[in-house]
């Protein structure tokens, strides 16, 4: 067993990352980060034990902490473990029973927030629409308590189980530990039924995370449509007429204690909370909320972008015709036109309003942030219900953001600070080969290619006219009645239940993970000549970065497999960021068109030569020569040629259609594929050990997992003598090098 030092600050392991090994914590202390909720780890704690496959959450170092690596990651480890080495099993199975007990105590504390928090609105806005009875006030529109209820847990712990916890732990724990360390069943048992339960308490802290997340702003939220400026609107109004507004003030206050109590707010709000109840002078004009639905959105999204008052009436004419049209999805002449004017006008109105807020640094009103993010311009067009949804949404956009999702705002301000470069456009052209391409037909000079070369500007209108208006476009999935406005009729469920969050998204790409665990992999060179190593291919995983596109659609583009031309850089994915069919079956389309293309990026001209194997080059001579092979029946050749038919002889399309059949039946046992795409299949996308392990006897799989499991073990082997001798020449063996060696394990 190794040992690992980590520096306070550092990530000792992320959410998604595999778990291939366990680390004891010997010295310092780990914080398990959930989100605005954490557990602080200390000595002797076991970072990993309690996990399934993948990491929850977020592991980081707390202060300088030095760690044991326990080359462990399910219960058969485990028992070899604890055979090999007695005196770890009271350890192992105190700090399982210990950090499950820290889960239940803040699943329960979570519990009570989620509570709290329901209560205190329902009760809150309940008092409200009495006062304003009572008072003979104008009650203001607040449809978001429509939409509120309490949280419905799908991954929930019991009363009883939070109270055996604390009793076993507070004062039976060395009873309990002194019999289950006698036997290794019992111990691993224990642990592992602890594991179990755990892992549902953590989704189920998930979900009371989101709850609290999305639902937080019904209170306060920097967008003032909420609870609380309902009642501070009623100060003011009652103070002007110089009417007692101590009753509401109250109010006012116990609100602030609750957010307190929930402590889910950001400093800022808090301050501003209490500064408004404390020192505002009620007898002044506020601000009031913004009734979303008696705005004028378009103009006050065309005004902010820098257009005069003819151009917008010009677009408020078009979208008014358009909202007319008997059906709005109709493909007749005139709703062509009226769409492609919207459509030209849409990115001219985005490019100008995006570069305002990016170089005057002011930050957008919530109807700019809808426009931005999710396409909204027109509350009649998409009806009230679903713009009210949305208008709440705009204080939870983190929802929709993590290290490698996006949405397009998001991802355009990446590209405008030079975080990220521009797209690929349709013709496979980068951002520098366009201006090479440009200034060969006249289009521009030398210099003026030389200086839109770091012009920020120029990189962003590239990318909004390459990718954007064709990705928006397609991920909407139908092309022909394609508006980039955000329309009712696009919804055929709720904006919540409709929204791709980033964590449905990181959800959607483990369970591909989980059944083609070399999905994401690339081969990277690994060098250090000075201490041996001169060129060393390892395996490295690479997650996508995925693009959420304003609009609700149907559809995904795997938009480039790579970000630029090195192959270690991330594959760029397309979703809508409204999805109306399944996200996992949609991702796992994605990626079998990923898995194709990186194939073909990695062998390059010699994609389709069968002479170098390679998936692409195997399954093109498969498809391309089917009608002569022997060991396909009458049956099988009719399917591929009907296959054929349907991906318009496209290739790739048939072996998507493969792939898809490959993760969802043949993986649980079910067989969909003909015996030569089987064989393709089961080499170059192999599932994952366990599902290898379940496979194992069956006849159609057994020498190929047999082979693989060979292959592994000799690679697993060499690599292993080769890190011995670099470790021995002084050198370091790397978060990188230890992955490598996790994938010839998997």
């Amino acid at each position: 067993m190794n040992v690992l030092k980590v520096k306070k600050g550092e990530t000792l392991a992320r959410k998604q990352d595999k778990v291939m090994e366990w680390y004891l914590i010997q010295e310092g202390s780990v914080i398990r980060q959930f989100a605005f909720a954490e557990i602080i780890m200390h000595r002797n704690a076991i970072v990993g034990i309690l996990e399934n496959e993948w990491f929850a959450c977020d592991y980081v170092a707390n202060e300088d902490t030095t760690l044991i690596v326990i080359p462990c990651k399910n219960a058969q480890d485990l028992r070899k473990i604890l055979s090999e080495h007695e005196n770890f099993r009271p350890i192992f199975l105190r700090t399982a029973v210990e950090q499950r007990h820290q889960a239940l105590c803040l699943y329960a504390s979570l519990q009570k927030k989620c509570m709290l928090l329901h209560n205190a609105a329902e009760t809150l806005y309940s008092e409200y629409k009495n006062l304003c009875s009572e008072k003979l006030l104008d009650e203001q529109d607040f449809p978001r308590m429509e939409q509120f209820a309490a949280l419905k847990m799908q991954h929930r712990a019991e009363n009883w189980e939070i109270a055996n916890s604390n009793s076993l732990v507070r004062s039976y724990l060395k009873e309990y530990m002194q019999l289950m360390i006698k036997d290794d069943s019992l111990c691993v048992g224990a642990i592992m039924e602890a594991a179990a339960q755990m892992r549902r308490v953590t989704q189920g802290i998930g979900e009371m995370v989101n709850y609290l997340q999305y639902n937080r702003d019904i209170l306060f939220s920097d967008s003032r449509d909420d609870i609380f400026h309902l009642f501070f609107a009623m100060a003011v109004q009652q103070s002007q007429k110089k009417q007692d507004i101590s009753e509401i003030k109250k109010r006012l206050l116990n609100m602030v204690d609750v957010m307190t109590k929930l402590d889910v707010y950001d400093k800022k709000q808090m301050a501003e909370a209490h500064e408004l109840c404390e020192n505002y002078d009620f007898t002044k004009e506020s601000e009031g909320r913004i009734n979303i639905m008696r705005e004028d959105c378009i103009a006050h999204i065309m005004e902010y972008a820098g257009y005069g008052s003819d151009m917008i009436r010009d677009f408020h004419s078009i979208v008014q015709q358009y909202r007319e049209l008997p059906d709005m999805m109709s493909t007749d002449n005139e709703a062509r036109q009226l769409r492609r004017e919207i459509t030209k006008v849409f990115y001219d109105i985005y490019t100008k309003a995006f570069m305002r807020s990016v170089e005057e640094l002011v930050k957008p009103s919530p109807i700019m942030m809808m426009f931005f993010n999710f396409g909204f311009m027109d509350a009649e067009v998409l009806g009230e219900t679903n713009t009210n949804a949305l208008y709440n949404l705009t204080d939870s956009l983190g929802l929709f953001h993590s290290a490698n999702v996006y949405t397009v705002y998001d991802w355009l301000v990446q590209i405008y600070q030079g975080k990220k470069d521009p797209s690929r456009n349709e013709f496979d052209q980068d951002f520098n080969a366009f201006l090479l391409e440009e200034k060969r037909t006249g289009n521009i000079t030398e210099e003026q290619m030389q200086q839109y070369k770091n012009d920020r500007r120029q990189k962003v209108q590239f990318e909004i006219r390459n990718m954007f208006t064709s990705g928006n476009r397609v991920t909407y999935g139908r092309v022909t009645t394609f508006c980039p406005v955000l329309m009712e009729e696009d919804f055929i469920n709720t904006v919540e239940k409709m929204a791709v969050t980033a964590e449905k998204i990181a959800d959607a790409i483990n369970k591909v993970r989980c059944v083609d665990y070399s999905a994401l992999y690339h081969d990277v060179m690994f060098s250090d000549p000075d201490r041996g190593i001169n060129q060393e291919w390892i395996k490295k995983e690479i997650l996508p970065d995925v693009i959420l596109m304003p609009n609700a659609g149907t559809r995904t583009l795997m938009w480039q497999e790579t970000s630029g031309a090195k192959i270690d850089t991330p594959a760029r994915f397309l979703f809508p960021i409204f999805s109306a069919v399944d996200l996992d079956d949609q991702m796992v389309e994605c990626i079998g068109r990923y898995r194709w293309e990186i194939c073909r990026r990695v062998q390059g001209v010699y994609w389709n030569d069968i002479r170098e194997k390679s998936l692409t080059a195997e399954y093109c001579d498969f498809i391309q020569y089917y009608r002569k092979n022997s060991d396909l029946s009458a049956d099988a050749k009719e399917k591929i040629k009907t296959a054929l038919s349907r991906a318009r002889n496209s290739y790739r399309e048939v072996f998507v259609k493969d792939y898809q059949a490959w993760m969802k039946y043949e993986s649980q046992g079910s067989f969909r594929l003909n015996k030569v795409a089987r064989d393709i299949l089961v080499r170059y996308c192999p599932f994952a050990k366990d599902i290898r392990q379940g496979l194992a006897t069956n006849p159609q799989y057994q020498n190929a997992f047999h082979r693989l499991d060979a292959e592994n073990r000799k690679k697993l082997q060499r690599f292993r003598s080769v890190y011995d001798k670099y470790e021995a020449a002084g050198g370091e063996i790397t978060p990188e090098l230890k992955e490598n060696l996790r994938f010839y394990q998997m």
